[in-house]
């Protein structure tokens, strides 16, 4: 070993500008003192825990030393896994993800490290600690890309969780990245990653590609719910009751249906979701989901027959507005696309929710089954609803902010279709805009530029 590392030289040189000899210095930080001594002399290899004492001890940054430690002692012709496994877990801790590369990339040149670290992510992913589990899953992934094998299905899944956030081209892209990997997986596991995709599909208004994943998701669904080879054990378990993922499957389908104009074939999935009498389990879990679909499909339903044309029910339809809290935003956003529709008047309802439409330009957060992403775009939807509704009444400086709100959204989300659908709005009124509306235009626009200009040189780059 060798006996003149960093680390050893800096704290020999601490021990002599503290005057202190190894029994001192190991009282001091809590060790033993023939452990330290063994250390100093370079006789042992000290663990990670023993060098934070010793680095608090000198009144340094925690993980000051740990790119010194991977060098000094943990690059050697065969890896200890005791030791570099806890140390793994502290430059999690601390962010240190350039140690972690540095560690793992040594590793992987002996492939019997892929299962402990594949261990290790997994741990890290189930502790939020989401950047440290993707550098590991990065990692695994590409030693096992020629092999067709369950774990490289389950990294490139957690990789696709992971890399979901409020760019909606990021979100399309990680997507389609996964979704080839979905049959790969274990049974039970498909159907939430089924979930996961058509959630981020439906997120994004790529409807085309809900459909054909909401196929395979009620196909898979069913097969496991009415088969005799049902999920009992708790190691293999769905993250929701089993009888979800058909009845999800069945919601997206009267989505589907819904937009696409078929309006009874909608209402009969509807009423699958709705009539839940086929649901086996009685647990709390599964009777909490019960409740949320039925009144779901009560809602959508209203909503279903609004849309057909029956504007009888759009006062049952607001009422319903109350009665989730979690559902504010969608269904304010049905609220406005039907007003516009229809041409209701709708001055009370706004005057209503005004104090939560106000809170919507501020950072949006998850509500129930909408992940943020989804509630980024709805809102992004509801401005421009709410920007086309105050311009047909000619109230211009009301709908202009709403379509610089709309925009402002939209282009932190990186959602082109709702900016040209802003564009195009704000163009074809652009004779009404004061100076002071059409100056806050041309600075978010220019941003807009400069945003998609980045993109377009990291791309070329790439």
């Amino acid at each position: 070993m060798n006996q003149t590392t960093t680390i050893l030289a800096e704290i020999s040189d601490f021990m002599h500008r503290e005057s202190l000899n190894i029994s001192q210095l190991s009282r001091l930080a809590g060790l033993n003192s023939g452990t330290v001594s063994s250390m100093i002399n370079g006789r042992k290899v000290m663990s990670v825990e023993q060098l934070d004492r010793l680095t608090a001890l000198m009144g340094l940054a925690e993980g000051f030393f740990y790119e010194e430690y991977v060098r000094d002692y943990l690059t050697e012709a065969s890896p200890n896994w005791r030791r570099i496994k806890p140390f793994l877990y502290r430059c999690a801790d601390l962010g240190k993800l350039g140690c972690i590369q540095q560690t793992v990339d040594f590793l992987m040149d002996n492939l019997m490290y892929s299962s402990p670290l594949f261990e290790v992510a997994e741990d890290f992913f189930r502790r939020n600690k989401r950047d440290a589990a993707a550098l590991l899953y990065e990692v695994i992934a590409e030693s096992e890309q020629k092999q067709h094998s369950e774990r490289l299905a389950v990294c490139q899944y957690r990789l696709f969780m992971i890399r979901q956030g409020t760019d909606q081209e990021q979100n399309y892209q990680a997507a389609i990245r996964f979704e080839p990997f979905v049959e790969r997986l274990d049974e039970v596991e498909q159907l939430d990653a089924l979930k996961d995709l058509a959630n981020t599909y439906r997120a994004l208004n790529r409807w085309d590609k809900v459909e054909k994943i909401v196929e395979r998701l009620e196909h898979k669904a069913k097969l496991i719910y009415f088969s005799d080879r049902r999920v009992k054990s708790t190691f293999n378990k769905p993250n929701r009751p089993l009888f979800f993922y058909l009845a999800y499957s069945y919601l997206l389908r009267g989505n589907i249906s819904e937009l696409q104009g078929n309006y009874e074939e909608a209402l009969r999935y509807i009423e699958c979701y709705g009539d839940l009498s086929w649901v086996k389990e009685n647990d709390q879990e599964t009777r909490y989901w019960m409740k949320l679909f039925i009144e779901w499909a009560d809602a959508n339903s209203l909503l279903t027959k609004l849309s057909s044309g029956d504007l009888s029910v759009f006062p049952e339809f607001v009422t319903k507005i109350e009665s989730n809290k979690d559902d504010i935003i969608p269904s304010l956003l049905n609220v406005m696309e039907n007003a516009n529709r229809f041409n209701i008047e709708v001055d009370e309802i706004l005057e209503r929710y005004k104090m939560e439409i106000d809170l919507l330009s501020k950072q949006p957060v998850p509500l129930g089954l909408y992940t943020e992403q989804t509630i980024s775009d709805c809102i992004s939807r509801l401005f421009i609803e709410l920007a086309i509704y105050y311009l047909c009444k000619r109230k211009y400086e009301i709908g202009f902010t709403y379509i610089i709100q709309s925009l402002k959204i939209s282009s932190s989300i990186n959602n082109k279709a709702c900016i040209i659908r802003c564009v195009g709005l704000f163009e074809h009124y652009r004779d009404y805009a004061s100076s002071d509306i059409l100056l806050a235009y041309k600075t978010i626009i220019n941003e807009v530029y400069e945003n998609e200009k980045k993109v377009d040189d990291i791309a070329h780059l790439k």
